[in-house]
């Protein structure tokens, strides 16, 4: 019976400590059960614009073959150093030696026979000075003679003509590169009927590179020439490279139903890591601050809970905060219409805040420069997020935005 006792006593105990706890939270409710704070601390602000695009030498050319024949040698292979002139393939020469000597056929054929025509015309000169042969006939002469010598010119210039065309069967580097791309190989018949067919593709230097990277239009506004880049690549994800804006191309290009511009990038390649082909992600780097006092964005503009009193600013805070204040009481929402001010909220005790209003800078995902404040400090704790429901609008003298009313004899605006 005793030990029963005990017992019954132990539960009542037990109960009698829950009561307590139940009916009388507010003494150990604490400050992160209202909110969570975060300090204040320096830092780099960058914001940027990405797009993707295409990694491509600065210049590359396309060799090719003004005539048709059967590749007979292959010089050069794909990666293969090349200077100006440097011969790349060899067609075969054959056809076009046969009719460089037909051609050469028809110009003596044609040189001979203006001699013979030439040299009747000188005897019939004297004949016809004399009366001995009538103008008409000795026109003959003269005319076949000029016909003669345009077949000549004729002839000569089909020779020149097949000259040129056997010069052609050896392909030649039209500038010192590197070899990119070859198409052909030896023994494969290249037909050069209706354009010239591509043999190489040759990069002048590829220690320099451009990117062709797509900017959406809505983002094109915010690029100019001179910018700097930061961009990276596939293969070598840990390792970022730098450019420079060289041209904003004005001829659109409609993707998915979405306009983009072409935004040329250039870029140095001392290490020759950069390929071309390589897809590159790119950032604009259109702002950007060093070593500023930055607030987190999840604590600007943020509605209290209920049941905090907050305390109205400084004096010199409030002188500071300007119009932004009345901006703000205006729109209780939180949304002002001036974004270069906004305010943050300090915590003094468990339940009271104070409300602070400062000028702001640069912004980027995560953080907000402090421009101006004359109580923001690095390390200053603000307040990140409230846990418990916000307060009511209207009269509510918790509301942060109703700086204790307007002053006497003040028209309420």
């Amino acid at each position: 019976m005793k030990r029963k006792h005990w017992i019954w006593l132990g539960i009542a105990a037990i109960i009698a400590v829950l009561s307590i706890l139940w009916l009388s939270p507010g003494k150990n409710e604490s400050t992160a059960a209202l909110y969570t704070t975060a300090a204040l601390t320096r830092g780099n602000i960058e914001n940027t614009v990405s797009a993707t695009g295409t990694l491509s030498a600065l210049e590359t050319v396309e060799v090719g073959s003004q005539v048709s024949g059967i590749v007979e040698q292959l010089l050069v292979d794909f990666n293969s150093p090349v200077t100006k002139g440097q011969l790349l393939a060899v067609l075969d020469k054959t056809p076009f030696r046969v009719s460089v000597q037909e051609a050469q056929a028809r110009v003596d054929s044609a040189a001979a026979e203006l001699d013979r025509l030439e040299a009747e015309l000188e005897r019939n000169r004297p004949l016809f000075e004399n009366g001995h042969i009538s103008e008409t006939e000795f026109l003959q002469w003269r005319t076949q003679a000029a016909t003669s010598r345009a077949n000549l010119k004729s002839a000569q210039a089909a020779l020149k003509r097949a000259q040129t065309n056997l010069g052609y069967t050896e392909i030649r580097s039209p500038m010192d590169g590197t070899v990119i791309e070859r198409t052909v190989d030896e023994g494969q018949t290249i037909a050069a009927s209706f354009q010239a067919p591509k043999l190489f593709l040759i990069a002048r230097d590829l220690t320099k590179m451009q990117i062709e990277a797509f900017v959406d239009e809505s983002d094109i506004g915010l690029i100019r020439q001179g910018q700097q880049t930061r961009f990276s690549v596939q293969s070598y994800p840990d390792r970022q490279f730098t450019g420079t804006v060289r041209q904003i191309r004005l001829q659109p290009t409609t993707i998915n139903n979405v306009v983009n511009y072409t935004v040329v990038v250039d870029a140095e390649n001392r290490d020759r890591v950069l390929l071309p082909g390589m897809t590159a992600t790119v950032d604009f780097l259109i702002e950007y601050r060093e070593n500023v006092l930055m607030v987190p964005n999840s604590a600007l503009n943020l509605r209290p809970s209920a049941g905090i009193e907050i305390e109205r600013p400084q004096p010199a805070e409030a002188a500071n905060s300007g119009s932004a204040a009345e901006t703000l009481a205006r729109n209780p929402n939180g949304k002002s219409n001036q974004n270069k001010r906004g305010y943050v909220f300090i915590p003094l005790e468990t339940k009271k805040l104070r409300v602070v209003f400062f000028r702001k800078g640069a912004s980027d995902a995560s953080h907000t420069e402090v421009l101006e404040s004359r109580t923001l400090k690095e390390g200053t704790l603000v307040v990140t997020k409230f846990t418990s429901p916000p307060a009511a609008t209207g009269n509510n003298r918790s509301n942060p935005f109703q700086m204790g009313g307007p002053p006497r004899g003040s028209r309420p605006r």
